[in-house]
């Protein structure tokens, strides 16, 4: 948190270099700040006679509460805030029937992959709501969500800026005129992040790693396909969401990579929870979540053996996904397919 004292040891000039965003705010005050940028605020506020601060409109009272506000909530919209979250707690509620799940609480941290597992209408996206919505006991399922094991603050539900989860569904269309650079850059600006060039190269290059059919930045985001399109908001989602927390929804359905789109998201200290019924996106997780009845039926850790058995499971991928590479090529199928 910036503090008051904070603010008049500093410069306008060295503000600026540490909060960029303040350009906007420095411009929009009566007082030209920029004439005295290597001045300390305080040297400023003090040189400033009465007639000048009347001059100026500028109180200077007020002008410190606003800048101090104007950095405390542009940090928070920006994800800038220190506002780190380690961990998520999951505290137990009941299933359809009104029977107490059969957990106290469910703890995921950073860096680690969850998966959410069971029949279709068991109630994986009720989880995935309670998640997203943080919830405090106030929706069907009576769970409670902690941030860093501890009730959260309710910006983490309400402000408009600063969102705990985001969510990556099933589908993802895109209805804006712009070209895939236009839509990254417009979304790094937002962040005020100071090189977007090169942060929109970067998604660019990611989302291509993991979808099947490669796209250039000129390609318009309304021409692309809906495996495209989640690789390109899995890469956006790492690298430029201050969202701690990722929900998927079935990524097996996208056509792209999963395995490398999961090793992204953790690498960016994402917690990152999915819903799929795909065994090989399963094991991958550190622990799976099975549902039954709308409640949280059984958390089971990932064993030993099971990741023995992912390794066989992603082979026998690996040769579907070449034969299914062959076919959209054109061409013909014989045994040699299998060949490694």
């Amino acid at each position: 948190m910036v503090s008051r004292d904070y603010l008049l040891k500093n410069t306008p000039a060295g503000l600026l270099k540490e909060f960029p965003f303040l350009s906007s705010f420095f411009a929009g005050q009566t007082f030209g700040f920029e004439l005295k940028a290597e001045e300390s605020l305080q040297q400023i506020i003090q040189e400033m006679d009465e007639a000048g601060a009347e001059d100026n409109a500028f109180d200077a009272e007020n002008f410190l509460t606003q800048l101090h506000d104007f950095i405390t909530q542009m940090n928070a919209f920006l994800g800038h805030d220190k506002d780190i979250v380690e961990s998520l707690t999951i505290i137990a509620g009941k299933d359809k029937s009104g029977h107490p799940e059969q957990f106290g609480h469910l703890v995921f941290n950073k860096s680690t992959i969850t998966s959410i597992v069971g029949p279709t209408g068991s109630g994986k996206s009720r989880l995935l709501a309670d998640i997203e919505w943080v919830a405090q006991a106030d929706t069907p399922t009576g769970r409670s969500i902690l941030v860093n094991g501890e009730k959260p603050l309710t910006d983490w539900r309400f402000a408009s800026g600063k969102k705990l989860v985001a969510q990556l569904s099933q589908n993802m269309n895109f209805v804006m005129d712009l070209t895939v650079s236009e839509f990254l850059d417009l979304h790094a600006k937002s962040r005020m992040i100071v090189n977007p060039e090169h942060v929109v190269e970067k998604i660019i290059d990611a989302a291509n790693d993991l979808a099947g059919e490669k796209f250039r930045g000129d390609t318009p985001i309304t021409s692309l396909s809906g495996g495209q399109s989640r690789a390109l908001m899995i890469a956006d989602t790492a690298m430029l969401s201050s969202s701690p927390v990722v929900l998927i929804d079935e990524i097996e359905n996208a056509g792209i990579d999963r395995k490398k789109a999961l090793q992204i998201l953790i690498g960016q200290e994402k917690i990152v929870l999915m819903a799929t019924h795909d065994p090989i996106l399963a094991l991958m997780a550190d622990q799976r979540i099975v549902i039954k009845n709308g409640g949280i039926h059984r958390v089971i850790k990932t064993t030993a053996i099971e990741k023995v058995m992912l390794e066989k499971l992603e082979k026998a991928d690996k040769k579907l996904q070449k034969l299914r590479t062959a076919l959209r090529s054109g061409e013909i199928i014989d045994e040699n397919i299998y060949q490694d």
